[in-house]
């Protein structure tokens, strides 16, 4: 059990003790050190008005209690909030600009297990914080620097229930989003929504398409069926489902719906990483233009960028780096290679309602079944891997010397170590979320990415002394 502070937000696991998981102690003083750290960077204090922040949550057990401790604890400092309830992380990023608001919870803890939950911290975009402002909340949080407002001066409350139908309209209204299309090919598609806020929100986008929803797990109260995270490995229920209801694929997405990954029409897993791939193939098929992935994401994406004649970067892991990164370069699509799409003419965050939308469209304007469509793009292939880290090791240093070994390959240090070799790479990076090293892969055959990664999780072992 941990508590995890980061750029990424403050994520842990319920219960146990205060400062070493999410207990409601450090709910409230998280939530705290937000709401000063937006009270201290306002005018709008010295004009009278007061400070708002919207809220949003998943369907995690540990929702409505750590939604009530945080929503109080703003109240607390004079702050108003605007409550959407059971939401989606997406549709939260949605709503801040839309109501003016000077920022955002979003109370999830994305891909993790349920005993996990998380304050995901946003701007007055809708934006993630970047690390300068995450850095600062942390500091404020661990000198325990709060002043709360007296009673006259408490925040209030406004509930609004409406974004989710707000957020598929606006969906529905992007120039690519092509509905009426997509309603002449009366498709069939399975949707796992990991019993959360995904079940309620994609099959009313598909629906309102003219798809035929086949509903797996989308009841959404917290007990997740499997694993939350999209993988082949987690996802056997719903790919076998697909091929016995004849469907035209399948769709599932994490627990705050910011995640999209596709099972193809014969129950193989259409792969998170292409996910990005096709609906940026799309997309840059009518709007030329820039990409930018992360750089744990296939190269696919760089094939597919350079047949558009668009030109790809790769940023380090974390939305809010590659947010950073788009903007920079103009990049009109971007994402993780995890199944999370960045749109910006809706807005600058991981949307599955886009990803689904766009992907949908493009699939209603092309004469292939969604395992042909596959078929079609460059084929690479990825090996995923961790190693849980103990609080005595020095991944620096064990990264360092890594960087030593290979120095006479193309290596970068922006995040981790990626090394490229000509025809595969690897990187390797310690979590954000999660007590661990990540190493991922590429290669041109499965074998060959399963390889080097057995070879680097051996080689850190090593170095490590595991």
């Amino acid at each position: 059990m941990t508590l995890i502070k980061s750029i990424s937000g403050i994520r842990g696991t319920i219960g146990g003790k205060v400062g070493d998981n999410l207990t409601p102690v450090d709910a409230v003083k998280f939530a705290s050190a937000y709401g000063t750290f937006l009270k201290a960077g306002s005018g709008k204090l010295e004009d009278g008005r007061k400070l708002k922040v919207v809220i949003g949550r998943d369907a995690r057990i540990s929702g409505p209690m750590i939604h009530n401790l945080v929503q109080n604890t703003l109240l607390g400092l004079g702050i108003d909030v605007i409550d959407l309830g059971l939401s989606t992380t997406p549709t939260v990023e949605v709503a801040v600009p839309m109501e003016q608001a000077d920022g955002g919870i979003i109370l999830t803890a994305s891909h993790n297990p349920k005993q996990w939950n998380a304050l995901k911290l946003l701007n007055a975009k809708g934006e993630f914080l970047n690390g300068a402002d995450g850095a600062k909340i942390l500091e404020i949080a661990e000198a325990e620097a709060f002043d709360f407002v007296d009673v006259d001066a408490l925040g209030e409350v406004t509930i609004n229930d409406s974004y989710m139908d707000i957020h598929i309209d606006g969906v529905l209204e992007l120039p690519l989003v092509d509905a009426d299309l997509v309603k002449t090919k009366k498709y069939k598609v399975v949707v796992d929504g990991v019993n959360s806020s995904g079940g309620i929100i994609i099959p009313n986008l598909l629906e309102q398409m003219g798809v035929e929803v086949v509903k797996l797990y989308c009841e959404p109260n917290g007990h997740f069926p499997h694993n939350p995270e999209p993988l082949k490995e987690h996802l056997t229920d719903i790919c076998k489902l697909v091929v016995e209801e004849k469907a035209d694929f399948g769709i599932v997405v994490d627990p705050d719906v910011d995640r999209l990954a596709f099972i193809s029409n014969d129950g193989e897993m259409f792969g998170e990483e292409y996910t990005l791939v096709a609906v940026a193939d799309y997309v840059l098929s009518k709007t030329p233009g820039n990409t930018v992935s992360n750089m744990s994401s296939s190269r696919a994406l760089r094939d597919i960028t350079e047949k558009h004649k668009g030109s790809y970067q790769a940023s380090a892991v974390g939305e809010v780096n590659v947010v950073e990164l788009m903007k920079k370069t103009n990049a009109i699509i971007g994402g993780e290679g995890n199944g999370g799409i960045i749109y910006p003419e809706l807005h600058y965050g991981r949307d599955s309602l886009v990803g689904v939308a766009l992907f949908l469209t493009y699939l209603a304007s092309q004469e292939k079944t969604v395992a042909e469509l596959r078929a079609s793009y460059p084929q690479y292939y990825m090996s995923k891997n961790k190693i849980e880290l103990t609080p005595q090791l020095d991944v620096d240093a064990i990264l360092e010397s890594l960087t030593t070994t290979y120095k006479n390959e193309q290596i970068s240090t922006i995040d981790g170590v990626k090394i490229d070799f000509a025809t595969e790479w690897v990187h390797l990076r310690k979590s954000n979320t999660e007590p661990i090293i990540r190493i991922y892969t590429e290669a041109p055959t499965q074998n060959e990415a399963d390889v080097l990664a057995e070879r680097f999780v051996n080689e850190l072992k090593v170095i490590a002394g595991i």
